[in-house]
Formats: structure tokens, sequence, C-alpha cells
């Protein structure tokens, strides 16, 4: 009786020999070649149980020491490069302010010298006149000020940077960054109207910790509050009269201080409510829009002197300094034309929404000039351009999110980037109340404590939210 022939072919050595299955990859293996191909593997899972530990003591070195951080170090050395510029470049004025004090030092001296001499000849002459004292004491006092102020030396900042500037972007935050297309209307929808279910060209909102929703009803006068999920509102300032609260276009909610602050395009004024009365604050203002930074200035955007100015709570009896603008209307970047909306962010670089050029800009605190943040490329609907930008807001990774009103659309703009994004809207124009993914001229925006985005449909007279996609 024959044997049977239980011989395969082994992976390893291609030979015929009795084999054994390795339960892995279900590979054949003669018995000498299955226990070297064991030993591998064994060697490959003591390999990766090294790096495994390696990895968790690198973990929890980075735990107990997080300057070892490479997104640390990246900034250390930012540091240290902008450091040794900035060192380089004082020293370098160094030598130059010693190369030109001795030449000052010597003029001054030279003048003191020649009134000297004239003093001397007077007393020899013993010619003293009135006309010679005050001629005296004059030149004297012109050196004694030329020596204290000297006027041709003096140092010059200039507002742009020759450092390069470093910023943090998070990829892994940036991408929650999108909304549902279709919206939620959260206030009005029920047209055009005083009643208290409809809004009459809303400008701008204000969303609290509780989600109720703050609207400045431009077309009926007032400013109304909308509780969350509430079918009407209530009228908190205005009491819909006119002579009261005049087409508010921009507004504040003061929480700290329970109260309401407006600026009216048409009364030239900016003024405090608070339980229904009124304070004047600033007048003979041509104002647009308004807000407040966290150290409690107050901002004001000028459509008519084209200028952004800064008061500081409770001192409204000044002029405000001007901290952008300011130097006629016109498209240099020193300049701005009918400025509406404003963002100041943690730095006190103020954003504005430079309506009738048509891009947003930004001006760092103390600076002569702004910057270029969002369009600046003619008045258009591509990604590089804007339409008559109003509302506007600036997150935490210095994103910029403006209504591009006359697109109909919200743009958003990473700094530094040419074209921006369409967040929402741009649809075309929307003009029926059940369109919820289109805009009809969007002046406000706004996002609460999630991050929903809440927009002042203007033309639509109601508003809409965007929940955020998680």
């Amino acid at each position: 009786m024959a044997m049977a022939n239980n011989k395969t072919q082994c992976f390893t050595c291609n030979k015929e020999k009795i084999t054994y299955p390795c339960k892995g990859c279900s590979k054949e293996f003669c018995l000498m070649d299955l226990t070297e191909y064991q030993r591998i593997l064994s060697d490959e899972l003591n390999l990766i149980t090294n790096e495994y530990n390696e990895f968790k003591q690198r973990i929890n070195e980075q735990k107990q020491n997080p300057q070892n951080d490479l997104l640390i170090k990246q900034i250390d050395e930012w540091e240290a490069k902008s450091i040794a510029v900035i060192q380089q470049k004082a020293q370098q004025c160094r030598k130059i302010a010693m190369g030109y004090l001795p030449t000052f030092l010597n003029d001054i001296e030279k003048k003191f010298n020649d009134l000297s001499q004239q003093i001397k000849q007077i007393h020899h002459e013993n010619e003293s006149n009135e006309i010679n004292l005050i001629y005296l004491r004059n030149q004297l006092i012109e050196i004694t000020q030329e020596l204290n102020n000297p006027s041709k030396i003096f140092i010059k900042e200039d507002s742009q940077s020759f450092i390069n500037e470093i910023s943090i972007i998070s990829s892994r935050e940036s991408k929650f960054n999108k909304w549902k297309q279709n919206a939620i209307v959260v206030a009005g929808g029920n047209g055009q109207g005083q009643q208290l279910n409809q809004l009459f060209f809303p400008y701008e909102i204000f969303i609290d910790k509780k989600k109720n929703i703050i609207i400045a009803d431009y077309g009926n006068n007032r400013i109304v509050e909308w509780k969350y999920n509430a079918k009407e509102g209530q009228i908190i300032a205005g009491r819909n009269q006119i002579d009261q609260l005049y087409r508010p276009t921009g507004m504040i909610v003061d929480q700290q201080n329970h109260s309401i602050i407006t600026a009216h395009f048409w009364d030239n004024q900016v003024i405090r409510w608070m339980n229904q009365n009124q304070q004047i604050l600033i007048d003979n203002i041509d104002c647009s829009r308004l807000t407040m930074d966290k150290n409690g200035f107050f901002y004001v955007s000028d459509w008519a002197r084209n200028e952004v100015r800064r008061w500081k709570m409770e001192e409204y009896n000044n002029e405000g300094v001007v901290v952008a603008g300011g130097n006629g209307k016109g498209n240099q970047l020193n300049q701005l034309n009918d400025p509406t909306s404003i963002f100041v962010d943690e730095d006190q670089s103020v954003y504005i929404s430079d309506h009738d050029n048509n891009r947003v800009m930004k001006w760092r605190k103390d600076a002569k000039e702004g910057t270029i943040v969002a369009g600046g490329n003619g008045q258009g609907r591509n990604l590089n351009q804007l339409h008559y930008p109003e509302g506007l807001f600036v997150d935490d990774l210095g994103q910029i999110y403006v209504a591009d009103c006359w697109n109909h659309r919200v743009m958003r703009w990473c700094e530094g980037k040419e074209d921006g994004e369409i967040v929402v809207g741009g649809n075309g124009e929307g003009n029926q109340l059940n369109q919820l993914n289109q805009l009809n001229h969007p002046s406000g925006l706004y996002f609460d404590d999630e991050r929903n985005l809440y927009v002042a449909d203007r033309d639509n007279h109601r508003i809409q939210k965007f929940e955020i996609v998680l």
C-alpha cells in the first residue's frame, strides 16, 4: 500500500516538503522555514514594542516639559531671530546717531561762540539798547531750545514691520468652520412690517449667552429682542416712535452696564438707552456703525469724514482719537471711503468694512496706514472681490468673516490669502421667504457660543441662523 503524499511547496524554499500553515498569512512553510519565519515576526514585534515605548517616553517628556514641543521651538526660534534683527537695527541707528551728535554739538557751539562774540562787542562798545538786548535774549532762547530739542535729529518709526510676523493656524479647528446651507428663520420672516412678529430692514444683530437676539430694526425705528425660540419680539428701545429712535444702523449691547448704545446714520448721533431712557453720548457725528473692545474703548465709523474714532468710556465730551483713516476720501492705504462695520481684536487692531472701496482694511494699533485683508480688487463677485461689504467678524484664528452685501453672501478670508471663500449664500438674490439658502443684501452677522452663524438678511426682513456642521 502506497504512503499518502501530503507534501506541498514551501513558500520560502519552494521545495516539496511537509508544510505547516501560518495562521496569520495562511502561507505554507516547512518546519525549518516556519521556525525562521516565526523568529522574524518575533523580532518585528520586539522592534514595534521598542518604538512604542520610545513614543510613550516622548509623550511623558513633553507633558512634563512643554518647551520641547516642536511648535514652541519654532516660536522660540522666530523670537530669537526677530530679537537679533531688532538688535542689529538698533545698533545701526546708534552708530548713525553717534555720528550725527558731534556735528550737531559743533553747530550749537559755533552759534554759541558767535553769540558770545556779539555780547563781548556790545560790552566793549558800551552801546547796549533795548533792541540789542531783545535780539541777544531771543538768540540765546533759540540755541537753548535747539540743544534741548534737536529738531534735525529725531526717531522715525515705520508702521510697517521689518520682521517676519507669525501666527498660529490650526487645521484641526478650521475643519469645523462649515455651516448648513439652508438656514432657520429665528426672527422676522413674516414680511416687511411693524408688528411684533415682523422686521423692517434689520441692520445689526447681537446674540447673548442665552441665544436671545437683539436687533437694530432700522425701518421700524426701534431695537427689538427676540427670546430664544420666540415667535415674536419685544421692543426694548424706541417704542416705535420716530422722535425717540430714528433709523438705527449700528448697535452695541453693553451687558455689563445693562444698556444699549445705538448709532444713527441720519440723526448724526450716538445714543445710550437704559430702561427706555436715552442719553446722547456723541452729537454731530456722521456715524455708521460702532463697537467696543475688551478694555471698554468705544469705536465709531464716521462715513462723512471717512475715519474711525475711538473714545474712552465715559469720556464722550472730547473729540476722540482717530485710529483709522482721517486722510480724506480715497483708496490709498491711509484712506477710507464710506467705512461701515468695524471689529476690534485682542491687540486693538481695527478691521473696517471699507464700503465704497469694496475691501476690508486692518489698521494695527497706532499705525499710520492700513493693510488690505479682504477684497481690494475692484467691485465684483469673484472670490477675490467684494461688492459693498458691511457686517464684519474676526475669529480667534484671525479668519475674517464679512457680509458681502450686494453679492448676497457671507465670505471668509484668511489674512494673507488673495481669494476668499463663500460661507453661506451666494445663490443669487433671494426674495422668497422659503428660499433658505439665499440672502438678500445681508448687512450684519454674529456667532453664538456654539459657533452657529446668524445673519441679518436685511431686504428679506428676517434673521437667518446657519447651524455649524460638526
